[in-house]
């Protein structure tokens, strides 16, 4: 049995059905009631627990072979710091009470970086923590999600201007589509190094794309041209904050300082285990221009 920490998510969702497709059994642990359906319909066993109730988290993981967690930032939470440390205890004790015997959590590009990184400092915290498990682990590190350029996508197609925080647009970022990284965490589920107490493995598309390559995609997609034009710096907050708490535009904004000043968020150097996905940005961004 493999239980799956957020399952109804596009990551959580993607690994629980390429399992089932490979005859696993699979646990799906939601906190909402209303995304059990379609886990249900290609055969998951559902549990509920909340992320910060570490008792729930305990028994919804308790008897499972393996363990897929992940760790959501709330872009609504006033303090999405604090938030995710909340997060990152409580299934750390979910998991030292219920001791599975292999952990894969779902972490992000830059997480060895340690502190002043924003976002995948967080994701640094939340490895620390797990190393103090004695539990085999892997970290699928995860490069920016493609889906994520969905945030700014509607101005583009309102405007015909997608607007980027990555400044020059034409700066090549690692990118990688969320269903994709599901798909390679089912793959090392099933195949573990059964010899390494702790693997580390990178995921990330099949070529890296700029904010210019996504202008060209959704102008594949619509049919007329979007053009990519760098945000002001001065801009930046005020943006994200239309879309998200001011904890998380703060958050974001750090990162994107980051990137502004050369400091591109990468894989780990002398990393030995790049996976790619197959999912062109096309593709990924498809979904994002049929709602419109």
């Amino acid at each position: 049995m493999i239980a799956i920490l957020g399952a109804a998510g596009k990551i959580g969702y993607s690994t629980a059905r390429a399992l089932r497709e490979a005859g696993v059994p699979v646990r799906a642990i939601l906190r909402d009631p209303a995304k059990a359906g379609r886990l249900s319909a290609i055969g998951c066993e559902v549990a509920f627990a909340d992320l910060q109730d570490a008792k729930a988290l305990a028994g919804a993981i308790a008897d499972a072979d393996s363990v897929q967690i992940i760790l959501p930032p709330n872009p609504r939470a006033e303090d999405i710091k604090g938030d995710m440390c909340r997060s990152i205890e409580s299934i750390a004790e979910a998991l030292e009470e219920a001791q599975p015997a292999l952990v894969l959590a779902i972490s992000d590009y830059g997480a060895h970086l340690g502190e002043g990184f924003a976002m995948p400092s967080m994701f640094h915290m939340f490895e620390q923590r797990l190393r103090q498990l004695d539990i085999r682990r892997i970290f699928l590190r995860s490069a920016e999600h493609m889906e994520g350029w969905g945030r700014v996508a509607p101005a583009a197609i309102a405007t015909g201007i997608l607007p980027s925080f990555h400044d020059p647009v034409e700066k090549q970022i690692p990118n990688v589509s969320a269903q994709d990284v599901g798909r390679i965490a089912a793959d090392l589920l099933l195949r573990p190094d059964i010899e390494t107490r702790e693997q580390i493995v990178h995921a990330e598309g099949p070529r890296r794309y700029s904010a210019s390559d996504v202008a060209a995609a959704l102008s594949q997609l619509l049919g007329r041209t979007i053009t990519a034009e760098a945000l002001p710096r001065s801009q930046w907050r005020e943006s994200l904050g239309r879309m998200m708490s001011a904890s998380a535009a703060d958050l974001l904004t750090e990162l994107y300082e980051v990137h502004s000043r050369g400091g591109l968020i990468d894989v780990e150097p002398n990393a030995r285990d790049v996976r790619r996905g197959s999912t062109e940005l096309t593709d990924a961004l498809r979904p994002v221009v049929a709602v419109r």
